[in-house]
């Protein structure tokens, strides 16, 4: 069974998109031990209790400076033991320690088609905004492994969602969600829990399923 950590800071609509998926078999062979929160008050949060979750938060907040921050939040991660850590909307730069303790371990859903709309200040609307104003026909999710830089390891999947005359950014993110995010998200985590993801020169290799 493989155990996972899901860090979150706000609603945690993707949160819930993989609750659900457990709850109905998308998911297979795996269950969230701890959900993580760097926001108090994050809705995320009541969704983990909710499902009968763990939830922890883990604020910069409550901490003199940065570094002890990243400590506390590694430490909390590794109380759980996972075997996957899955950013759901996590808007904290990963630490340097949590990744070389967790290679190959951690994955991220980004709102748009990587390597478009994505790295520094592309996040939540912002994303969705940029993409509109750029003008593209297509835009949609990507599902990734997390290195050392920002949105730049290797792609697990991807779903391409439509744009249409009247989007707006609030129209085109709820669309992204629904469309991508919450189909792509649970299939990542059920294709690692089943080991068929493996990562060769900076690529993933999905594998066949087992007979």
């Amino acid at each position: 069974m493989l155990r996972v950590v899901v860090c979150v800071s706000g609603g945690g609509t993707n949160l819930q998109a993989i609750i659900d998926s457990l709850a109905d078999g998308r998911i297979r062979n795996a269950q969230i031990v701890r959900v993580i929160s760097n926001n108090p008050g994050a809705y995320a949060l009541e969704r983990a209790a909710r499902a009968g979750i763990e939830g922890v938060c883990v604020s910069p907040k409550n901490f003199e400076n940065r570094d002890l921050f990243n400590d506390a939040l590694l430490e909390a991660i590794r109380e759980a033991d996972p075997g996957l850590i899955v950013l759901a909307g996590f808007l904290v730069a990963i630490p340097p320690q949590v990744v070389s303790a967790y290679p190959g371990k951690i994955i991220n859903i980004h709102p748009a088609l990587i390597p478009s709309f994505c790295g520094k200040g592309y996040y939540g609307l912002k994303v969705h905004e940029k993409a509109l104003a750029r003008g593209v026909k297509v835009s949609g999710a990507t599902c990734h492994f997390v290195d050392e830089g920002l949105d730049s390891g290797p792609i697990i999947l991807q779903k391409a969602v439509e744009i249409k005359d009247g989007d707006t950014p609030e129209i085109l993110q709820r669309r992204i969600m629904e469309e991508a995010e919450w189909v792509i998200l649970p299939r990542a985590i059920d294709l690692i829990a089943a080991g068929r993801v493996v990562i060769e020169d900076r690529r993933t290799r999905i594998l066949p399923a087992q007979e």
